[in-house]
């Protein structure tokens, strides 16, 4: 059975397929909502044709919707409009799938399960104690506690992720450096960050060859190519200044002291949750966009340094890695409709 596993995020759509097939767009559903349906019908038909189509989300939490429940409704409807009659499946927190006409009735369930889906899958690479998936995408940071192969989270929503430590919200591209810290070394003293989104990580990452230039990739600050002259100029800004105001030694400083401090704010979150297991944690699975960032935090963590790691990044294509959760939902769903 040929199944698409779709990840409806806020600012990007993902997709994979079982065939091994990863794609992923940029699209920041609250500039325009209504286009959605249009959008996911583009990226479907990037795949060969499926007998099923198995989906999560995080776009609910948008804020072009008053409610998570409206957004989960938006959301469902765009998919099973673009879906052409091909059955669709929802995943839940549950640990199981809905047909999409019942999962809108349950919409706290399938609001931000993507973590769920991607943590269910890749539990199986790690059956035995207790290990954790590290995943840092975009955006956000999850840590999932796995025992025996399952997930074994404190919390399924988002607020109670985030006061748990499971859910971080810090990612390699989209989040504002200003949120990483509220000041950086400059000539001998610290300077204030302004601000305003003025630079994100994603500039951090260029400047530290972290990640790689991208001429067409223009999902940055200021709409400019992802490019390391860009990152110069966007990090300047985030201290009120232009290309001609730092050198590129004081920028690449700048860039140094954002990275260790979002792989310090994530290696907490991960030492956190590790100590809060009732067994000691013997391995961990580590993707996402960030994988390198993840690899670095356990590293840092007294309670994981050294710990088998397992990169889904290694196990497969960059495209699919990318779109994780979506291969996750994907292959969870052809084995599900294969059992029955």
């Amino acid at each position: 059975m040929h199944v698409i596993g779709l990840d409806i995020g806020g600012a990007n759509l993902k997709g994979a397929s079982t065939q091994g097939i990863g794609r992923s767009a940029p699209f920041e559903i609250w500039r325009a909502p209504g286009d959605l349906r249009a959008r996911l019908h583009d990226l479907l038909g990037a795949f060969p044709k499926a007998d099923l189509i198995a989906l999560t989300m995080t776009a609910e939490l948008a804020d072009c919707f008053e409610t998570k429940a409206e957004g989960v409704e938006f959301v469902l409807q765009a998919a099973r409009q673009a879906s052409a009659g091909i059955p669709l499946i929802v995943w839940l927190t549950t640990g199981s799938f809905a047909p999409a006409d019942v999962a809108v009735n349950c919409p706290m369930q399938v609001a931000s399960a993507n973590w769920h889906a991607l943590a269910a899958w890749a539990g199986r690479l790690v059956p035995e104690s207790t290990s954790l998936v590290v995943d840092v995408g975009s955006t956000t940071t999850d840590v999932i506690p796995i025992r025996r192969g399952v997930p074994c989270p404190t919390g399924f929503t988002d607020v109670a992720r985030l006061l748990s430590g499971e859910l971080v919200y810090t990612g390699a591209r989209r989040t504002p450096v200003c949120a990483v810290a509220a000041e950086v070394p400059l000539r001998g003293g610290f300077c204030p960050l302004a601000a305003e989104w003025f630079a994100t990580m994603l500039d951090v990452n260029l400047v530290l060859g972290s990640m790689p230039e991208d001429l067409t990739d223009r999902a940055t600050a200021n709409g400019g190519p992802a490019t390391v002259a860009g990152a110069v100029d966007r990090l300047c800004r985030a201290v009120c200044c232009d290309r001609f105001e730092l050198s590129l030694d004081e920028v690449r400083t700048i860039a140094e002291f954002l990275a260790d401090r979002q792989i310090r704010q994530i290696a907490a979150a991960i030492e956190r949750v590790a100590v809060a297991q009732r067994d000691v944690v013997s391995a961990a699975v580590v993707t996402g966009t960030g994988e390198f960032l993840a690899r670095r935090a356990l590293q840092c963590c007294r309670s994981t340094r050294g710990l088998p790691v397992i990169s889904l990044g290694e196990r497969m294509s960059p495209a699919v890695t990318e779109a994780a959760c979506a291969y996750a939902v994907a292959v969870l769903a052809s084995e599900s409709a294969t059992l029955s």
